[in-house]
């Protein structure tokens, strides 16, 4: 392995081929990172490589499904074979569980009447893929010297937004999948941090905003830009920086 190879930062993005994790791998790559585009469809995940080399990037497709064990630990196996180290984390790979609408129309979200085997789709990629991946790749980011976890949640997951009835979800329809979901997320992200700080290894909830993406049917307020710029913050702290915090562009967001 080269000298080159050793020192040189390694970001693996999880979701990466579209949306904010093509985003915040795009930003990575221009701070000088070689950047590991995980996506379930290898198609997708080189030609979005594709894209980020032809930038002058440095990226690599990784097939990766973060419900499949055995694509998450063959990932883990390439980034070991190939690079040795893992130095950033992003836990991006997410679904909402109604597809491609705009958060007013997710009426298959409603408690009362929801699907629970959707419920349990969207807690199988939202969380338990998290935990999945993150311990896959644990060992590769013990052996960096800054090593950063980015878990991509939501303001959604806020009981402290959700639950107020003046506030800014009072309008949207209940959620039983999704907004739970990130809300554990966040949960989990604080139990990683709690066990991993002795290790130097910063474990952070990212809160991006309402950004223009498939999931909400391209309904968001803010470029896919604008919500990386947060998430490639907390992928980039310094030694002193926080961990076990929820953190948007507006800085804390309440638990």
């Amino acid at each position: 392995m080269s000298e080159e190879t050793t020192h040189r930062r390694v970001a693996l993005v999880t979701g990466a081929n579209k949306g904010i994790g093509r985003g915040v791998a795009e930003h990575l790559a221009a701070l000088g990172m070689t950047v590991l585009i995980g996506a379930r469809d290898p198609r997708r995940g080189e030609e979005s490589a594709a894209a980020v080399r032809a930038t002058g990037g440095e990226a690599y497709a990784v097939t990766l499904d973060v419900t499949d064990h055995v694509t998450v630990q063959e990932a883990a196996k390439q980034v070991e074979e190939r690079f040795g180290h893992l130095d950033v984390l992003i836990n991006n790979a997410g679904i909402t569980g109604s597809g491609q609408v705009s958060p007013e129309d997710a009426h298959d979200q409603v408690p009362s009447s929801v699907d629970v085997d959707m419920v349990r789709a969207v807690f199988e990629t939202n969380v338990f893929g998290v935990i999945t991946v993150t311990n896959a790749m644990l060992p590769l980011l013990r052996r960096s010297p800054m090593p950063r976890v980015v878990n991509v949640s939501s303001h959604a997951a806020s009981l402290s937004l959700t639950s107020d009835p003046e506030g800014p979800f009072a309008a949207l329809l209940p959620s039983a999948a999704y907004a739970p979901s990130k809300s554990a997320l966040n949960a989990l992200t604080v139990q990683y941090a709690n066990e991993l700080r002795k290790d130097g290894i910063l474990v952070n909830a990212v809160a991006p905003g309402f950004v223009d993406t498939d999931s909400n049917n391209h309904t968001g307020l803010l470029t896919v830009a604008q919500g990386a710029a947060v998430v490639v913050r907390l992928a980039t702290l310094d030694a002193d920086g926080p961990t076990a915090r929820f953190i948007g562009e507006e800085g804390a967001v309440p638990w």
